[in-house]
């Protein structure tokens, strides 16, 4: 799978199939949405049993915009859950739970900038959160949580980040990612919410 295509997981919809999850990247972002799942797949043939919809192919690899839907939706009141879990609200007029300016630097310096950045909370099915960084470069970089343990970045070719080493140090209630010579500081409170 092209790194261009911001592969992630080992297998989708599980472990060893010919599709995986694809997050953000120049080559993608026009696909995301917040109410599907992106997939990319090497066989055609298997992204058909998806029941998604096909909306490009990209290097070789088939996309898959597969809808994730509400599963109350059309369920009479008295059905549904007695306590249904808070909805975490969005930013008006983006598609983020929050947004902030983050410290960060792209150049290997200590992080003296501040980059704009909007999380999305349970953005896939498995839990993970997405922080996406809007860099002084006019890329964006998506980093990738679980609860408030940072567990990577896309990558691509294109960029030269296909490479990179992805490393994280806490501090207190701070994840401070080093991913090549970025640098971004999160704090637990913007992905986790509070």
């Amino acid at each position: 799978m092209p790194t261009s295509l911001a592969p992630f997981g080992d297998g989708y919809p599980r472990a060893g199939t010919p599709c995986r999850r694809l997050g953000e990247s120049p080559l993608t972002r026009d696909y995301l949405d917040d109410s599907a799942i992106l997939v990319g797949c090497s066989d055609e043939a298997f992204a058909r049993t998806l029941g998604g919809i096909q909306v490009d192919t990209l290097s070789g690899i088939t996309l898959v915009s597969i809808s994730t839907g509400d599963a109350n939706t059309g369920m009479p009141s008295s059905l549904a859950p007695a306590n249904p879990e808070p909805v975490d609200a969005l930013v008006p007029g983006t598609r983020y739970h929050a947004t902030a300016q983050l410290p960060c630097s792209i150049d290997g310096e200590i992080a003296g900038q501040r980059c704009p950045a909007g999380v999305i909370r349970n953005w896939s099915e498995d839990g993970t959160t997405l922080v996406e960084v809007s860099k002084p470069d006019g890329m964006r970089r998506a980093l990738f949580f679980q609860g408030n343990r940072a567990i990577g970045a896309d990558s691509a070719e294109a960029d030269g980040s296909a490479g990179w080493d992805f490393k994280v140090t806490r501090d207190g209630d701070t994840s401070v990612i080093r991913f090549g010579p970025e640098t971004y500081v999160i704090a637990d409170a913007f992905v986790v919410g509070g």
